[in-house]
């Protein structure tokens, strides 16, 4: 039955700056109409989030599907990359658009990252990179896909989409691999609206990377190389500096909601969801639970409806699996019993609400929609 008494709440909820903030930066830019093009507020975003991040180079894009494309180019990838079927269609997307054939390795059920152990049966002579996703913030095995990649001399780009800020013993997790991608979109622990951004370990391929965004210019009638357009603007970066400022606080909301669903949730059968990981400084994101049709009585579609029908918005997160969808299912690597953790967890899995805005009021009947 529809609860119409009661409003609904959303899967998530943007972090947005205080307005009367952001009025005076708005106000400056007005002033000296430099608008876009590597602006006063861009370098300054980019300087602020090296340093919150704690990592050596970062280049701000205009979206998170953009870095992962330029990345592909900036290490000149072909043939064919190792990725994961769990995660969202622009990781898989990227791929295509370079020209390049995902194949697809199955995932660990602990992380819901590409499975190390599967890796290795998956490279052939056309294989140039691994591109693994930090999925739900939680970081993969980074340094066993690293040996692998050593062993082979492969690349590896992070899709960290969903990790930003989390860090491993104090290390960003930012810095694995060769580059990491980020995305600033609206749903996002950070955002600056639309937005994303790739990370680098030095000046020179940070450099390289700026050119690429920037149509391949490297000055006023040079160009030295095809490059795109992913520049970000003055008004976008202006939101991020402010966004910055309280994104600590807005972390510390999502990590009491995802305690108070933890104590509530982890003794109903059937429900099973993720703790955290030692030595690391999770962003809680997302909180995906796991249905177990046997033990918990009700599909996890079933559970989903029932939730929407009382206002809760959930989200099957990921589902379909990218390697169901048209474009991808003809490929080899797509076979169902090629991925069998990753089908299993796309057909348990919903994200429940999370964001900073959440009351206890609000999680109290997310609750309540599982429980009873």
């Amino acid at each position: 039955m529809q609860m119409s008494d009661k409003s609904t709440i959303t899967v998530t909820s943007p972090l947005l700056p205080d307005l009367s903030e952001l009025q005076p930066m708005l106000e400056e830019i007005w002033s000296s109409k430099w608008v876009t093009n590597n602006g006063k507020f861009h370098k300054q975003l980019e300087e602020e989030l090296a340093k919150y991040l704690k990592v050596p180079y970062i280049s701000l894009f205009t979206n998170g599907t953009l870095p992962l494309i330029t990345a592909l180019q900036a290490l000149r990838i072909t043939g064919e990359v190792i990725t994961t079927p769990y995660s969202f269609v622009a990781t898989t997307h990227s791929l295509w658009w370079n020209g390049i054939k995902p194949v697809f390795v199955d995932i660990e059920s602990e992380t819901c990252g590409l499975d190390p152990k599967k890796i290795e049966a998956a490279i052939t002579p056309k294989t140039t990179a691994i591109m693994p996703v930090h999925c739900y913030g939680k970081p993969c095995n980074v340094k066993e896909i690293q040996n692998i990649a050593d062993k082979y001399g492969l690349k590896v780009i992070y899709d960290a989409a969903h990790a930003f800020g989390v860090e491993v013993d104090g290390e960003s997790i930012l810095k694995a691999g060769d580059m990491s991608t980020l995305s600033f979109h609206a749903t996002k622990v950070y955002n600056t609206l639309e937005g994303g951004a790739l990370v680098v370990h030095d000046e020179k391929t940070k450099q390289r990377i700026d050119y690429l965004k920037n149509f391949g210019f490297a000055g006023e009638t040079e160009v030295v190389a095809p490059g795109i357009n992913s520049k970000v603007d003055e008004v976008r970066a202006a939101y991020g500096i402010l966004n910055l400022k309280q994104v600590d606080k807005a972390i510390e909301s999502r990590h009491q909601v995802a305690v108070h669903y933890r104590e509530a949730l982890r003794n109903i059968e059937g429900i099973s969801f993720f703790d955290d990981m030692e030595g690391v400084r999770h962003n809680y994101s997302y909180f995906p639970i796991f249905v177990d049709v046997e033990k918990y009585g009700m599909t996890r579609d079933e559970l989903y409806s029932k939730m929407k029908e009382q206002g809760v918005m959930g989200r099957r997160y990921f589902y379909p699996l990218i390697s169901e969808f048209s474009t991808y299912r003809g490929l080899p690597s797509s076979v169902k019993e090629n991925l069998p953790n990753a089908h299993r967890i796309a057909e348990q899995v919903i994200c429940l609400p999370m964001h900073h805005a959440l009351s206890k009021e609000d999680t109290d009947r997310v609750i309540e929609t599982i429980v009873k």
